[in-house]
């Protein structure tokens, strides 16, 4: 079950990272007020971090003692 957890990890890594290496255009950003350019590469790997972030909050947070 480890190394099947693992491998899953792995992929996801990969794609992710393929994901963000082809993405290198600068684009706008707009928010509320705000407006900025930055690179698509910061932006992808930003968000996925902030996903990352929030998903293992919520799973500690969640998680049930046996």
């Amino acid at each position: 079950m480890r190394n099947l957890r693992m491998a899953l990890l792995a992929v996801v890594v990969l794609v992710g990272f393929i994901l963000v290496i082809q993405n290198t255009d600068v684009v706008d950003v707009r928010f509320l007020v705000w407006q900025l350019s930055m690179s698509r590469i910061i932006l992808l790997s930003g968000a996925m971090l902030v996903g990352f972030v929030a998903g293992f909050s919520v799973a500690k947070l969640t998680a049930r003692k046996l």
